[in-house]
């Protein structure tokens, strides 16, 4: 199960809307070994694409030296699909390395007339997709 505060939930949304029609796509991270997302930390798409998203290299080589120094890990690697459900592609379940993480995807497409987004947790671990609960807190 994910727990995640109000705050970090509402900031992926966010985000996920602010860059529409566009994929958004970021981390939260959280200390090491912990798997509590606490540091919300938006990427840029480096695709700059309605159906495709990717982390710019030398911001993501950038990211894990400052998660290293900060002795924090990737609890959740989301991002957002524009035009279909929040459900993971086969691209995106081949980019999944991080067996540790959820993966959160926010869809910002009225896909199933529940209103204008969904927001649905993954995790991804050799290629296999399961999806988990979410608990959204006020605070830990």
């Amino acid at each position: 199960m994910l727990t995640i505060t109000e705050a970090l939930y509402d900031q992926i949304v966010a985000h996920a809307r602010a860059d529409h029609p566009d994929e958004a796509c970021g981390v939260v991270a959280g200390p090491e070994g912990s798997g509590r997302p606490e540091r919300f930390i938006p990427m840029l798409n480096a695709a700059r694409s309605p159906t495709f998203y990717e982390f710019d290299s030398v911001d993501l080589l950038k990211l894990y030296r400052e998660l290293d120094d900060r002795d924090e890990e990737p609890v959740i690697i989301y991002h957002s699909h524009t035009a279909t459900e929040a459900y993971p592609s086969r691209t995106d379940i081949s980019y999944a390395n991080e067996p540790g993480a959820h993966y959160v995807l926010v869809s910002t497409a009225d896909t199933d007339s529940a209103g204008p987004f969904q927001f649905r947790s993954f995790r991804i671990v050799d290629g296999e997709v399961t999806e988990e609960d979410i608990k959204v807190v006020e605070a830990y």
